[in-house]
Formats: C-alpha cells, structure tokens, sequence
C-alpha cells in the first residue's frame, strides 16, 4: 500500500493510503481472491454486493473492481494506475463509473433516470458502471424501479452496490446480486498498517499507543486511520500513549490495573478513591467503564484459553497484570462481574449519573463473594458440606439432619419461632422407607440438579410433585403452561427422570404428568401430603439457622416459589425483632 499524490492542500490519511490494488486489501483477502479469480476467468457477474461494517474496505474494493473492468489492459486483476480511466476511477470523477450516494439519491425518480441512462454506452471506456454506496437506503419504490434492470442489464453495464445493513434489502434485489461479506478487521492487521503509515509519513509513535488505536477501532481501518491522523496532528514530535489517553479522555494501563486490582483485592475503599480520582482528573467514566469490562472479558480468557490467549485487551504491559489476576480469581466469580459490568453500561446509557453507576458497580464486584442467593443458599444446605446434592454413584440412604439445640426460654423473644422438626436429606449408602413429605424436598432437588438445564427450565413451573403413593410421584403443571407439559410428559423426560429417581432411592418411582384445569389452584409445596407451606420451609436448614441465631419469623410466601432452583424468586420474607446484640450470621459452609 502506497500513498496516493494528494491534490492541493491536505488530504487526510484515510484517503492517501486508500487501497489501490486488490492486493492492498487488508483482512478481506477472500473477497480479493473471488474477484480475482472471476476477472481472470471472464466469470463477471453484473451485479455485486458487498456488505460489511464501516471502514472495512467497501467501496474501496468497488472502485479497484471498476478499475479492473475498464483499465486499457483490461479486464485485469491488477490494473496499470497509470492510464486517464484508472485515474479519473481511483479519484471518483469518471464519466463511465458514476458513483452513487443511496442515502441522498433514494428516490423513485432518481433511480428512473439511472434505468433511461442504463442503454447509452460508455462514452470510452468498456463497461458503465453504477457504485451505488448505502444502497440500503433506497425507498421501496426505488428498489422496485431497479428491480428488472438489475435482473437484465445490458451487456455494457455493471451495478456494484455496498451497504452497512444488509437485512435492509429486499430479497428480490439480493437474489440478483453476488453478496460478499466482508470481516471485521483484526487489532494485529490494523496495527501492523498503522505502523507501515507513520513509518511512510517519517513520523514516530509508541507500538502502546498504536495498539490502543488498533483495538479502538473496533475492526474499522478506516476509523483507526481517522485516529491517527487526529492523534499525529495533536501530538508535537513522538506520538504517545499518554498523549493517547489525554485526547480521549481514557485511563492508562496503571489506573485500570489499580482499579482492578483494588475491587479483586475486596479493597471498596480503595476501589472507590481511584474512581473518584479518575473523575477528577477529568477521564471519561463511560469509557473507564468500557475499559472494566474488556479487562474483566481478558480475566475470562485467559481462564478459559490459559496463558496464551489471545486478543487480550489493552497494551502487552496489561496483559501479564490481567494474568496475575486471573491466577486468583475463580471463573464463576469472573462472570458474575462481567454481568454487573455490563448491567451498569446498558443504565449509562440512559442516566447523567454515571459516576454513580459505577461507584456501584466497583462495590458490588468488591463484595461479589458475599452475594449469594437464597436458593443458592438452600442448594448448599441440601447437599451438606456446602456442595449441592448431585447424584452421580449409587444413592445414599435417608439420615435426619439433627435440629438445632433449643435456646433458653429467656433468649427467646415473642416473637420467636418453635423449634422446627429436621428437614431429610439423601444420605448413606442407599435407601429405605416409602416417599414423605421429609424426604422429597432433597430428592427432588437432586433431580433437578441432575435433568438437565432445558428440562429442569420446564420442570419449573410444575413445584413440587405429589406424592400419590409409596412409589409414585405426580408432577402438576398449571394452566398455561402447555409447552412445558408437552415436554416433560414426552416418554424421553419421564424416562430420564424416572432413572435419576431409581439411582437415588434404589428403587422404581412411578411418574405421571398432568396439567390443570384453569380452575384448578396450583399444587402446595408439598403437594397432597402436606399443604403447609410455612411450616415445610421453616423446617428447611437456613430457615432454622435464620430463625435460631435472629429470631425471625415466616411472614409471606411467594407462589410458584422452589428453593432447590438456582434461579428460583425470593419467596420468603422474615422478620425479627430488634436484638440488643446481633447474633452472627451462621456460616454457610456449616448450614
């Protein structure tokens, strides 16, 4: 790629190093061989579309097509550049290759007087040629006026259309055209142009600072150009990254680190100071937010991908800090803060309050450990020693879980609950006894914990199942949920699910799958054999822990609520009176 001689004044860089040859096409090398291949085969089509993001070489290629098609030495893949037509092309003022803006020229009538334009031959060159940029906006009734044209054009005529939003076309105008699609631009090809453009304009710049550019344009060569030429025309002498961030208003590679390194430290304090300072240094919060988030995207990379993933983000010197980082931090608690990142970006959106937005975002990510839903809770109390209960070996036997010591009368308040009999949980080495009301809580969360994510999705709505006899279950779905009905009572589910059941009790467990009338109230907690739902959840492991060390009480609960789902609403409110000395919470990994 080589700079073009620029006319009187100055001509930005996107324009001088503006591809010339099929060959100086970056990133798009299958498009440039297609066409390639289809000159030197006299395959042309007469019409072509080529779709893709902004900045990624579209009309470039359309142009370097044209002048493939009307060069004197023609039709070539490589077109001299040095004769009045490839000229008079590369510059956009040929009398044959007439360039079209779709957005300004979208009316029926313009596209009318192209079609009683389309019969006149080319006035010296061998082929008309319509560059119709943006092409997707064309009215409906300027699409319909192409239509028979563009299905048969005269043999001297070629349409070569591009567009940014290919789902804006008609189908009938695609199933005319050849569509090449053309990719985004990768940060290493952007990079390594840049580098040859301030090498060519005998200027200097930091790799960082080149880097950053490369990864901001977001596979736009035409945008990182844009960038540069900005940044070479602020900075006086070596283009920097510090000079980098002070145009954009983006922190540096140590701020982001600091940030970062203060919230997985579980430092809010500190985490909270730096944002603070950032905003008083004047950088953009919405753009130190976009930074959280590519540095918590590389944190999941590299867990995933380990220590040679790639397209990590930021400048080579970040990428061995966000390594380090990942060395600590667990994966689940990685994308547990890209979603509080990116909650807090889709809010910035709509808010002046962005400083607040992420203040908050840095505390919650600071203290992500901490935030652990009720059902995750429950899950961890039903499957003792803090581990949800799963069934992969032979199925342990029934052991109550002992209540909890009673407190003195004297400590317990009013308000206080009575002390609860044990919830049963699956245990042991197998099982004995017929299904109660005890022990279906904890199977029935082992098998959902064991179904599957599609099935246990539609086992949701049904609660929990009644139990119809010493070895039969009956799963009740409420009117409305007919797609979830149709597909657990399919013989594939029932059979899955009757074989997790046989795994955990040793034993052959009827299944029957019902949907109730519209009438019918949706089954209780535990169904036919216990319809107090207080009293069941109360008998729940952190309900007694919660009720023993507060003295909380079971106000409300919601319908449809299932403790033994991870996604399952919060079901249950209690309350307690004021103590004189708060009592500790209990640990989990005890509950």
């Amino acid at each position: 790629m080589t700079p073009t001689d620029p006319p009187a004044g100055y001509t930005v860089v996107a324009r001088r190093y503006r591809p010339q040859q099929f060959i100086d096409l970056i990133g798009q090398e299958h498009v440039a061989k297609a066409l390639t291949n289809a000159i030197t085969s006299g395959r042309i089509a007469h019409a072509f579309l080529f779709t893709g993001a902004r900045g990624t070489g579209k009309t470039s290629t359309a142009r370097i097509l044209a002048k493939a098609l009307n060069c004197v030495e023609g039709p070539t893949p490589t077109p001299c550049d040095v004769c009045d037509i490839c000229k008079s092309v590369a510059n956009g003022d040929d009398v044959d290759v007439l360039e079209i803006d779709g957005a300004s020229n979208n009316k029926v009538d313009e596209i009318r007087d192209l079609k009683s334009n389309v019969g006149f031959r080319p006035q010296r060159a061998r082929f008309k040629i319509y560059i119709i940029d943006e092409v997707h906006m064309l009215s409906n009734s300027a699409f319909n006026a192409l239509l028979k044209t563009l299905e048969e054009p005269p043999p001297h005529v070629k349409f070569l259309f591009a567009t940014t939003e290919v789902q804006k076309i008609p189908i009938t105008i695609l199933s005319r055209c050849q569509r090449f699609d053309f990719a985004a631009i990768g940060p290493a090809k952007v990079f390594e142009t840049l580098k040859y453009i301030v090498k060519k304009e005998g200027l200097e710049a930091d790799e960082d600072a080149l880097h950053i550019i490369a990864r901001r344009a977001a596979g736009s060569m035409r945008d990182a150009q844009t960038l540069l030429d900005q940044l070479l025309g602020f900075s006086d002498g070596k283009l920097t990254a510090d000079k980098l961030h002070a145009l954009l208003g983006t922190a540096g590679d140590d701020r982001v680190g600091q940030l970062a390194g203060a919230i997985l430290a579980k430092d809010a304090a500190l985490a909270l100071d730096t944002v603070s300072q950032a905003a008083e240094a004047g950088l953009q919060l919405g753009e130190l937010l976009d930074q959280l988030i590519d540095y918590w995207r590389g944190l999941m990379l590299v867990h995933v991908a380990g220590a040679a993933a790639r397209d990590l983000p930021g400048t080579p010197s970040l990428h061995a800090r966000i390594r380090d980082h990942a060395a600590t931090t667990g994966l689940d608690t990685v994308l547990a803060g890209l979603d509080i990142l990116t909650a807090a970006k889709g809010k910035a959106r709509t808010t002046a309050h962005v400083q607040v937005l992420i203040e908050v975002a840095v505390v919650r990510l600071s203290r992500l450990d901490e935030l652990l839903s009720v059902a995750s809770r429950l899950q961890l109390a039903a499957g003792q020693g803090g581990t949800p209960a799963k069934m992969t070996a032979p199925r342990p036997a029934v052991a109550a879980v002992p209540p909890p010591a009673p407190r003195p009368v004297e400590d317990v308040k009013k308000n206080g609950p009575v002390t609860s009999p044990p919830v049963a949980t699956v245990s042991g080495a197998g099982f004995s006894g017929e299904l109660t009301a005890a022990v279906l809580p904890a199977l029935w969360a082992s098998v959902l914990a064991e179904v599957g994510m599609i099935r246990g999705r539609n086992l949701e709505p049904s609660g929990m199942p009644a139990i119809l006899g010493p070895n039969a279950l009956e799963v009740r779905f409420p009117a409305g949920y007919t797609s979830q009905y149709d597909a657990i009572q399919h013989d594939t589910s029932q059979e899955v699910i009757r074989r997790i059941l046989k795994m955990q009790t040793g034993r052959d467990v009827q299944i029957k799958v019902v949907l109730l009338a519209a009438t019918a109230e949706r089954p209780a907690f535990t169904a036919a054999v216990a319809p107090d739902r207080k009293k069941d959840l109360m008998q729940l492991p952190i309900f007694v822990k919660a009720a023993a060390a507060l003295g909380a009480q079971l106000i409300k609960v919601d319908d449809g609520f299932n403790p033994y789902l991870a996604n399952a609403p919060v079901a249950a409110v209690l309350t307690a009176d004021e103590p004189d000395e708060l009592a500790p919470l209990p640990d989990p990994d005890e509950v």
